[in-house]
C-alpha cells in the first residue's frame, strides 16, 4: 500500500452550479475558493442533517426477546432517538450512578 493519500474530489471538468463556474483543475478550483466566501453563494446551497459519533469505537451486541426490542423501538421513537442511542443513553446513567454511590 502506497503511503501517499489518493484524491478523492470531483473529477476534472466540473460542471458549474449556479454561479459557481465549472473548474478545469483543482488548482483552479482551490484558487477560486481561496478568493471567494461560500458566504456569497448560500442562496445556493441546501442544508443537510449531520449526525457525528463522537469517536466511538467499540461496538457491543445485545439480544432482547422480540417484545422487549418492540419496547425499546417504541421508547426511542418517542423520544426523537434511534434505539442504539436510548440504549448507549441508559447504560451510560446508570454507570455514572455506580460510579457515584458510596462503597459497601
Amino acid at each position: 500500500m502506497s503511503d501517499e493519500l489518493q484524491y478523492n474530489g470531483p473529477e476534472y471538468p466540473t460542471q458549474a452550479h449556479g454561479t459557481i463556474p465549472a473548474f478545469n483543475s483543482y488548482e483552479e478550483e482551490a484558487h477560486f475558493w481561496d478568493t471567494h466566501s461560500i458566504a456569497d453563494f448560500t442562496h445556493e446551497t441546501k442544508s443537510v442533517k449531520v449526525s457525528a459519533t463522537r469517536g466511538f469505537t467499540a461496538n457491543v451486541q445485545v439480544r432482547f426477546d422480540p417484545e422487549t426490542d418492540h419496547e425499546l423501538e417504541a421508547i426511542a421513537r418517542e423520544r426523537g432517538m434511534k434505539k442504539a442511542t436510548l440504549i448507549r443513553t441508559w447504560v451510560l446513567e446508570r454507570l455514572r450512578q455506580d460510579r457515584n454511590r458510596p462503597a459497601l
